[in-house]
C-alpha cells in the first residue's frame, strides 16, 4: 500500500526508544530483515515487510531531495547518518535517525545496506521539521529539482555544513554536555560515526 493511500494521522506511534531498529536491504532497497523492534515500531510484521521497498514506510512529510542525499552518499559507499519521519501503516508517525554500514561480498561488490534507527531527541526534531517543510512546499510548487538546488543553497550558505554534518552537529547541541563528555572521552568516532548512539561502544583500535 502507498504513503498516500493511507489515511494519515497526526499521532506519534508509542514504542520503545531505547531499543535500536535495524534492517538490510539490498542495493534497491528491498527490505531482506527486519527485527522486532523494526516490525513492533511501523506496525507491519516482519512477513509484511520482507520483500517490499524500504519506501512502504516512507512519510508524505518526507522531501524527495532528503532520500536523494542519502542514496547518492551510498553510491559512493559512504556511511551517512539521515533525519527521517517515517509513516506506520495505521498512519501514525515516529521519528528516526539512521546510520549505515555498506554490506559487501567476499569480492568486495557492494550486495545491500545495513540500518540501524535509534529516536531522535525532541530538539533536534523541531529544528529540523521547518527545513523539511520548506523543501517539500519548494518540491511541490516547483519540482524535485528545484528544491534540490535549495537544499544544497541552504547548507553552503547558512549551515556551511553538509548534511551528514549537519545532522551530528544537532545531536551534539542537543545532547546534555555532561553525556557529550562523557561520550567523547571514551570514543575519537563521536563526529564520524555516532558508533556510540547505534551500539553503545566502538570497536576497539
Amino acid at each position: 500500500m502507498n504513503a498516500f493511500q493511507r489515511e494519515i494521522i497526526d499521532e506519534e506511534v508509542q514504542w520503545d526508544k531505547t531499543k535500536t531498529i535495524v534492517s538490510k536491504t539490498d542495493v534497491y532497497g528491498t527490505i531482506l530483515y527486519a527485527n522486532d523492534v523494526f516490525s513492533n515500531t511501523c506496525e507491519y510484521s516482519t512477513i509484511e515487510l520482507i520483500g517490499e521497498p524500504h519506501s512502504i514506510i516512507r512519510h508524505p512529510d518526507m522531501p524527495k531531495v532528503a532520500f536523494k542525499v542519502l542514496w547518492d552518499a551510498l553510491k559512493r559507499e559512504e556511511n551517512f547518518h539521515a533525519i527521517v519521519k517515517n509513516l506506520t501503516k495505521t498512519g501514525k508517525y515516529y521519528w528516526v535517525i539512521t546510520d549505515f554500514t555498506i554490506d559487501k561480498d567476499e569480492e568486495g561488490t557492494v550486495i545491500g545496506y545495513t540500518a540501524r534507527r535509534k529516536a531522535v531527541p525532541d530538539g533536534v526534531v523541531k529544528k529540523i521539521t521547518p527545513i523539511y517543510k520548506t523543501l517539500l512546499d519548494i518540491e511541490k510548487l516547483k519540482g524535485e529539482k528545484a528544491s534540490e538546488m535549495y537544499f544544497e543553497a541552504y547548507l553552503k550558505e547558512e549551515v556551511g555544513k553538509t548534511y551528514n554534518e549537519f545532522v551530528v552537529d544537532l545531536f551534539d547541541e542537543e545532547l546534555s554536555k555532561e553525556e557529550a563528555e562523557r561520550i567523547k572521552k571514551e570514543t575519537s568516532s563521536f563526529k564520524k560515526g555516532l558508533n556510540w548512539f547505534f551500539f553503545g561502544e566502538t570497536n576497539p583500535k
